[in-house]
């Protein structure tokens, strides 16, 4: 793992209030819903974020960044790379300054979009454009650290 992206996860798993984007009512073994409840149960107060939903996971759901009503320090997108463009504006317009576009070895569509992106390094966010937070720190776990070292094996882990 390359020291600065390094550096990034630490700086995003030391944050304390995460949003989730792309949350599924319906798909409770999604990636978004894995994640946020993982976060969840590691003690993290997180937001669920799902534009056709008011509840997720027995918890609230608000519709966009924007509608949550606390102070935000991260984003994990678990979107299409479209959607994520949004998200991460919307990041921009809510002062949140660090972003993580999950991309797993289960995702059928990466979240990872190239202009979102650059969007974040033209407006001081700081992105991790790839992996998996469930491969990192507190939230990480067995499985998902076995992963994480085939990823750096093969050289898949984002700089």
């Amino acid at each position: 793992m390359s020291k600065s992206l390094e550096l990034k996860v630490s700086d995003f798993l030391s944050q304390q209030n995460i949003a989730i984007a792309g949350v599924s009512r319906t798909e409770h073994s999604s990636a978004a819903n894995l994640i946020y409840r993982r976060f969840r149960d590691q003690g993290y107060q997180v937001y669920a974020i799902n534009p056709n939903a008011d509840e997720v996971e027995g918890d609230t759901c608000y519709r966009s960044l924007k509608a949550i009503p606390r102070r935000i320090d991260g984003a994990v997108i678990v979107t299409p790379p479209k959607a994520t463009e949004q998200v991460v504006h919307d990041c921009a317009e809510r002062g949140i300054t660090r972003v993580w576009m999950h991309n797993g070895m289960h995702s059928a569509v990466s979240s990872v979009s190239e202009e979102a992106v650059e969007f974040c390094e033209q407006h001081d966010i700081t992105v991790i454009a790839g992996a998996c937070p469930m491969m990192f720190g507190k939230t990480s776990d067995g499985g998902h650290r076995f992963i994480k070292l085939c990823y750096q094996l093969a050289g898949r882990l984002p700089a």
